[in-house]
C-alpha cells in the first residue's frame, strides 16, 4: 500500500504503464530525513522555489534567494530559512499561517541536479536561530515529511553571472530597491523603511 500515491496518481500511472516505476521510486528514493548528501546539496545553493497554498487550496509559488547556505539544516528532520524584506504582500508566508504544508524545490542549474522536499512550516522569531540572519524579519522552520531527487534531464544548464547586491550582510548597508522610490509606492511604505528617508547622494541606492 503506497503512502505517497492516491487514485488520481494511479490513474495516470496505469494509463502510461509507469505504476511499477513509480513504486520503485517510492521504495528506493523517498526518505523522511535529511541525509548527509541532501544537507550538502541544500547548504551550497543560493536559491530555491517555495510552493504554498491558502486555506482554500489555491496555490502560490515564489522564489527565495540569498547567499549560499542561507537555507540551513538544523537536524535530520528540520531546516530553516530567513524571510527578508520584500514587497509586503506576504503571500507565501501568510499562506503558511493558514496552511502550513509547503513544498521546496532546490535546483543546481550548473550541475544539473534537483531535489524536492515537502514538509510542515512554522514561522518563528529571527532570534530563534544562531547565528542570526542579518536584517531578517523572521525565520521559517520546516519539518521534513518527504525528500527525494527529481529527474534532471530537462534542467537547462545556466551559470551565475552576479549574485544580488540586495542580500543583507552584517555591517554592510543594504541598497534601497528603486521601486520603493516610485510614485505608486513611496507614500505607503512601512514606518522606518530606509526608502522613506531623505535622499542621500552618498547612500547605496539603486534602480534595479
Amino acid at each position: 500500500m503506497s503512502k505517497l500515491y492516491g487514485e488520481s496518481h494511479r490513474k495516470l500511472q496505469r494509463e502510461f504503464d509507469t505504476e511499477r516505476l513509480a513504486d520503485r521510486i517510492e521504495e528506493r528514493l523517498f526518505h523522511k530525513h535529511i541525509m548527509p548528501d541532501d544537507r550538502a546539496f541544500i547548504e551550497r545553493l543560493d536559491m530555491f522555489f517555495l510552493a504554498t497554498a491558502d486555506k482554500e487550496g489555491r496555490p502560490n509559488c515564489s522564489y527565495k534567494g540569498g547567499d549560499p547556505g542561507f537555507v540551513r539544516v538544523l537536524d535530520p528532520q528540520t531546516l530553516v530559512f530567513p524571510n527578508y524584506d520584500g514587497n509586503g504582500m506576504y503571500l507565501s508566508m501568510g499562506n503558511t499561517l493558514e496552511n502550513p504544508e509547503v513544498g521546496m524545490l532546490f535546483i543546481d542549474f550548473e550541475k544539473g541536479k534537483r531535489m524536492r522536499l515537502n514538509g510542515t512550516a512554522r514561522i518563528e522569531p529571527v532570534n530563534s536561530v544562531e547565528p542570526a540572519y542579518p536584517e531578517a524579519q523572521f525565520v521559517v522552520k520546516v519539518e521534513v515529511r518527504q525528500i527525494f531527487p527529481n529527474c534532471p534531464r530537462y534542467i537547462h544548464k545556466m551559470q551565475l553571472v552576479e549574485r544580488s547586491s540586495f542580500v543583507p550582510h552584517a555591517a554592510v548597508a543594504t541598497p534601497v530597491p528603486g521601486w520603493k522610490r516610485s510614485e505608486w509606492a513611496c507614500d505607503v511604505l512601512p514606518e522606518g523603511d530606509p526608502a522613506r528617508l531623505p535622499d542621500d547622494p552618498d547612500s547605496r541606492t539603486t534602480q534595479r
